[in-house]
């Protein structure tokens, strides 16, 4: 397997300068120095809080949580179980008792027939003033009827005539007075346009235009004057300015800051790839030290243990169980066999001693006579039994 690649497919590295690569190398050696027992701390404190959490945290954790539980949440679970809930039950029953069912009693025994008498000459009232209003109302409606008969002569004999005189009375009048107002109209129209609006328009057109463009024309001459004055100006500070403030600090931007800032910048991308280098290679070896502390750790006191168990404890516990154990067992065993063939004798025995006192005193029980069947109800014979053929069920007897 070629673990290299080809000039084809290797990625496009950019050119780097010498300043790079005069910065690198010390800064990694440093950085490597100072970073290496930072990681072994770091991974010493990781595994240390590992174990702690797995042995000590975890099981007192658990232990505080059902202390919790039996301390805080348990009585009162219990006693809203068993103290709560009974009485609010009873609170309820009692309620029921004493409040529902007499409400209910009384409603259907006592308020419900009132209230049906009630309605009853609520009722019979209103029929009664029902037929009231009706009388009234047809006798108004008669009333109504000929004062409009009365009313419908008087307009139609005496104030329709009178409507038309007046009627042509004021045609008349407003004819006459319709020819004075458009004479007088006219007069006044005729003195206003002679007397007012003419010497207006000759003002307008001959002494108040060429007033007014003669200062239109100065304001546009004056305001012309002050925007170049402040154009001037304004060039002026413009070029100070610039000469002043801009230029020199173009120029320290230009030739000092960009400069010192690609070599900051050089130096930071240099320093945080030395920080991951360096953390990198300080992981493989904190996990090589782990490695060779867990292999020590375990040739000092798990082999040993492992060796201890397998060769000595396994084989004893064998022995134990196979000259101790294992005979114990299967006695306890037929102890327990035997005891309880005996006590299911001691039972029969029982039963028995019952049965025979029961018959001694009361004699021996009779036996049910046996009710002979009719002939519709007997099972059929051999030569009348029931076959896919027959008709002897309900749903296909005749």
């Amino acid at each position: 397997m070629d673990l290299e690649k080809s000039p084809a497919e290797r990625p496009a590295v950019p050119a780097e300068g010498c300043l790079t690569v005069a910065i690198r190398l010390p800064v990694r050696i440093v950085v490597l120095v100072l970073v290496v027992p930072v990681r072994m701390l770091w991974d010493a404190l990781v595994v240390g809080g590992r174990f702690l959490r797995d042995t000590v945290l975890r099981p007192v954790g658990r232990v505080l949580q059902w202390v919790a539980w039996g301390v805080f949440v348990w009585p009162w679970v219990t006693l809203w179980r068993y103290a709560v809930v009974p009485v609010g039950k009873a609170l309820a029953w009692l309620g029921y008792v004493l409040l529902v069912v007499p409400a209910v009693w009384t409603y259907e025994t006592v308020l419900t027939p009132v209230g049906h008498a009630i309605a009853w000459v609520a009722r019979g009232i209103g029929a009664g003033l029902m037929w009231v209003l009706r009388g009234l109302g047809a006798g108004f409606a008669w009333v109504l009827r000929g004062i409009g008969a009365v009313l419908a002569w008087v307009y139609t004999r005496v104030l329709t005539p009178v409507g038309r005189a007046v009627a042509w009375l004021l045609r008349g009048l407003g004819i006459g007075v319709g020819a004075v107002a458009l004479g007088a109209y006219r007069v006044v129209a005729w003195l206003v346009r002679h007397l007012m609006v003419v010497p207006a328009l000759w003002l307008y057109e001959w002494i108040l235009a060429p007033v007014g463009r003669a200062i239109a024309w100065a304001a546009r001459g004056l305001g012309w004057l002050v925007r170049m004055i402040f154009t001037g100006i304004g060039a002026a500070l413009y070029w100070t300015l610039r000469i002043l403030l801009v230029l020199p600090a173009l120029a320290l931007w230009r030739w000092v800051l960009v400069p010192v800032g690609r070599v900051l910048a050089v130096v930071a991308r240099e320093v945080g790839d030395a920080l991951g280098h360096a953390w990198r290679v300080a992981g493989h070896l904190s996990l090589a030290v782990g490695r060779f502390l867990g292999r020590l750790f375990r040739w000092i006191f798990v082999e040993p243990v492992r060796w201890v168990y397998r060769s000595v404890l396994t084989p004893v516990g064998h022995v134990v169980r196979d000259t101790v154990l294992r005979p114990a067992a299967e006695a306890a065993r037929g102890v327990g066999r035997v005891t309880r063939q005996a006590l299911a004798t001691a039972r029969e025995s029982a039963r028995q001693t019952r049965a025979d006192i029961r018959r001694m005193l009361f004699g021996t029980p009779r036996e049910p006579e046996r009710v002979p069947l009719a002939k519709h109800q007997r099972e059929p014979g051999a030569a009348a039994t029931r076959t896919l053929g027959s008709s002897t069920t309900a749903l296909t007897k005749d």
